[in-house]
């Protein structure tokens, strides 16, 4: 191809910015769904049931031809889809009661972050004076939106951002301990089989701490919540490993920075979220901070949620 971009690369930024934003979609859905009185374990029961069957297909599309699971991979698979997609999941939908879909972005952006402060105490990785700027300014970028929003909202601010910062973390523990299984299995079947165990998770918490009742719903929830596990669940994560695949998993999570912008962005014209200086001035801090970040480090490249 004569000049201009290569094709591959262009489908390569294509897909990542589609699975960022995608992504993205998933905040603004949820706070959709919460004006029609649905509650957490109600809506992402919903969600997750959506995506059931689209998951097990990906486990088995992607395990074809693999090993055999064994007991041990099991025990594994199952404690990093409680790990990294039932609880991260649950308590994000939890902490977005309180917050807004932009602050709950960036909180969840710096996965990256809470990756490197694991990986320093698990496994006594050094942190270069680099890097630890990169988490200065991440976080100073957080608590930038932080702070206006609890002189707007008060307590119920500071429970919604610990919920999620707490998704955050248990998403970060799910990453730092599964890149031996992903080895052995490979991230698509992997995503596919622990996402499956988090689905069956989140019906059967359900089951147990609601009444059938409960499941009648407004119809609006109903579509939104296909619509969370097509679009904001399923999709992106194809889009983002075939992006990876084409571009590679660094060139992916720079691309990925769209995300926040996105939120925003979704926040602003769907839910009438404020748009601000204190908005703008945290988000491009945090946008920074994971840059450095990336720059700094050979990391993870952070959390598709």
């Amino acid at each position: 191809m004569s000049g201009g971009v290569p094709r591959s690369l262009a489908a390569g930024l294509a897909l990542a910015a589609f699975g960022a934003i995608a992504f993205s979609g998933k905040a603004i859905i949820v706070k959709l769904a919460y004006r029609h009185g649905v509650d957490a374990v109600t809506l992402i029961m919903y969600r997750m049931l959506f995506a059931l069957p689209l998951f097990v297909a990906l486990a088995w599309w992607a395990g074809r031809g693999g090993p055999a699971l064994t007991a041990r991979d099991w025990r594994v698979v199952c404690a990093l889809g409680f790990t990294g997609y039932y609880l991260a999941s649950f308590l994000d939908f939890l902490g977005l009661q309180y917050v807004t879909a932009s602050l709950e972005r960036l909180i969840l952006y710096l996965n990256p972050t809470l990756v490197l402060v694991l990986g320093m105490l698990v496994y006594k990785r050094r942190v270069t004076r680099g890097q630890l700027a990169a988490l200065a300014v991440s976080y100073a970028g957080v608590l930038v939106v932080f702070g206006h929003e609890v002189r707007l909202e008060g307590g119920a601010t500071l429970l919604g951002a610990a919920l999620v910062f707490a998704s955050a973390i248990s998403y970060a523990v799910y990453l730092v301990l599964s890149g031996e299984e992903v080895r052995r299995l490979g991230s698509l079947r992997l995503t596919g089989l622990a996402s499956t165990v988090a689905c069956v998770l989140c019906i059967a918490q359900f089951l147990l701490l609601r009444p059938l009742a409960a499941a009648q719903v407004a119809p609006e929830v109903i579509w939104l919540s296909v619509l969370n596990a097509t679009l904001c669940t399923f999709v992106p994560v194809i889009a983002v490993m075939m992006a990876i695949e084409r571009v590679g998993a660094t060139l992916t999570a720079q691309t990925g920075m769209i995300g926040p912008l996105a939120t925003i962005a979704l926040g602003v014209l769907l839910l009438g979220e404020p748009f601000n200086a204190w908005v703008v001035a945290g988000t491009a801090l945090v946008l920074v901070g994971v840059w450095l970040l990336a720059r700094a480090s050979q990391g993870p490249a952070g959390r598709p949620s």
